[in-house]
């Protein structure tokens, strides 16, 4: 093969693969750049970083159940971040306290998760709910509570199923 023919092809190949990579933004579409998995991991990390892994799926799973419900948010950012707004005294738009869908959004805290190991473990736990590595285990629950607390919506609700110390309902 000659030289000039070699080059030829090198230079075919190379624009080939320029012209992929221009058109490539246009062919993928995805929801965003793993915003929905940190979001549930967060979730995960705050709500349920303590509890063995079914706890830890649940809770995922609730969040998930309730962005297919009409009354919710369509993604799980938008459930775990759906509170009420009140302008703090230095002028910012914060959470207003006990007005979150989970307490710690609310909760005056850091939202910054500290415990390495625990992130990484809920960052994996979020990443393989979503992809439906476990199926859900809370037979469509929307709503969940710990065992130690009876907020006003319970009675009003059918409880599915209890899991470690949250006990779920839809």
């Amino acid at each position: 093969m000659s030289e000039s023919y070699r080059a030829f092809l090198v230079g075919m190949g190379f624009g080939a693969l320029l012209m992929f990579i221009m058109l490539l933004p246009s062919l993928v579409h995805a929801s965003d750049e793993n915003g929905e998995t940190v979001c549930l991991a967060k979730n995960i990390y705050f709500e349920s970083g303590n509890q063995p892994l079914a706890g830890k799926i649940a809770v995922t799973q609730v969040v998930l159940n309730r962005t297919e419900h009409p009354n919710y948010p369509a993604t799980a950012c938008g459930v775990i971040y759906q509170t009420k707004w009140r302008t703090n005294w230095k002028g910012k738009e914060v959470p207003a306290r006990n007005q979150c869908q989970f307490s710690w959004f609310c909760d005056g805290k850091s939202d910054d998760p500290v415990d390495s190991p625990t992130w990484l473990s809920s960052l994996n736990i979020a990443r393989n709910v979503m992809q439906g590595a476990y199926g859900d285990i809370t037979e469509g629950a929307t709503h969940y509570h710990a065992n130690t607390v009876h907020p006003y919506w319970a009675d009003s609700l059918n409880e599915t199923v209890t899991i470690n110390n949250h006990i779920f309902y839809k």
